[in-house]
């Protein structure tokens, strides 16, 4: 039988809940498959870990990382931590240091889900945000000088170069090339940023050659953001950089219904590496501890995941569960307007990824 080795990283806040309900899920899932396993090796890396040890993980913190199949991760933020140490000790150290180069956000209606844009149904808003995950406005160039003296300077570099343009336009055409649609928006802003946007679009043009059978466009970052709300079904896969996609896909998420039920996946398309699967909602400190938050961005996560191991019958069976408890308002947790706790929502999938195994297959 077939063992998948997963490192699950809680981090903060109520990722220390979500990721063992991802755990839960996915061995109610092996137990329905019966064709594969997973061995879950845990890491206490994150806040708690930095007021012990003055970091967010060790320093050869990737070696124990690499021999893994996959990392389900939870969320990186401390109240009591500057972010920028905590992301930057943490989850970009791992995307960074792995290479994980192409971050891939799905968004769609899910069944039950009341999502806020009037006139825009679940074929409306089916949309994949291709986030370049290794350069660009957060490749962390730049440094401050002169600190406290009223001629202090501070500099964010956003670095774009050629093989990174390249990789993550060919990695968004191939996504696109897979949908049923074959349509791609290029994000850009190469109106008012002369130079690395002027490059992104050049190669844009370029690489499109090689994809014939995809139609694109491109659409400027801040119309991209109206054209979400008031022509979404005008859209299909996108690709944008480091930091326009980060917003661009909290909106989506948001006009899906909630971030809590938003997966991510930090890929890394060569497979040189292990890639990373999370769920978007971040650390969510208000409601820590509280059995309040929703595990269904992590459920998808794990859905991204068995894709990425090669599971796509697997895949298809947690996403069908998935489907099957947003469709059951009783089981919204209060991000949707509902009342059930984690464990009610997780038991629940459990419940049905069972059942599913248990009712007799059509002949």
């Amino acid at each position: 039988m077939k063992t998948y080795k997963i490192a699950c990283i809680p981090g903060d806040g109520i990722g220390k809940e979500v990721i063992p309900a991802g755990q839960t899920a996915l061995e109610a899932l092996a137990k329905a498959q019966q064709g594969f396993r997973f061995e879950f090796t845990s890491f206490d890396w994150g806040g708690d870990y930095y007021r012990k040890h003055g970091v967010m993980m060790p320093a050869d913190g990737l070696e124990p990382l690499r021999k893994m199949d996959a990392i389900l991760f939870g969320s990186a933020g401390d109240p009591d931590i500057p972010d920028h140490i905590t992301l930057w000790g943490l989850r970009l150290k791992i995307c960074q240091g792995f290479d994980q180069y192409a971050n891939v956000r799905p968004t769609r209606i899910l069944p039950g889900i009341d999502a806020p844009l009037k006139r825009c149904g679940p074929k409306d808003l089916d949309w994949v945000i291709v986030r370049e995950n290794s350069e660009g406005e957060y490749a962390g160039v730049g440094g401050r000088v002169h600190q406290g003296h009223p001629i202090e300077a501070a500099t964010d570099v956003s670095i774009m170069t050629r093989a990174g343009v390249e990789r993550i336009m060919r990695f968004a055409f191939r996504l696109a090339q897979s949908r049923p649609r074959k349509l791609l928006t290029v994000v850009t802003k190469s109106n008012a940023q002369r130079h690395a946007m002027v490059m992104w679009d050049e190669i844009a043009l370029q690489v499109s050659k090689e994809f014939p059978d995809v139609k694109w466009d491109k659409e400027l970052v801040d119309a991209c953001t109206a054209r979400m709300i008031n022509r979404p079904a005008s859209l299909d896969t996108l690709v944008a950089t480091n930091l326009h996609a980060d917003i661009l896909s909290d909106l989506a998420a948001a006009l899906a219904g909630s971030l809590g039920i938003a997966p991510t996946g930090n890929i890394d398309p060569e497979r040189r590496y292990p890639s990373m699967f999370e769920p978007i909602h971040g650390s969510a400190f208000d409601i820590m501890g509280k059995g309040l938050a929703n595990p269904v961005g992590t459920f998808w996560s794990c859905v991204m995941m068995l894709e990425h191991l090669g599971e796509s019958a697997a895949a298809r069976q947690l996403m069908q569960a998935v489907e099957s408890i947003t469709a059951d308002q009783s089981l919204h947790t209060r991000d949707l307007g509902g009342r059930a706790s984690t464990a009610q929502v997780t038991q629940a999938l459990c419940d049905r990824l069972a059942g599913a195994t248990a009712r007799p297959q059509p002949a």
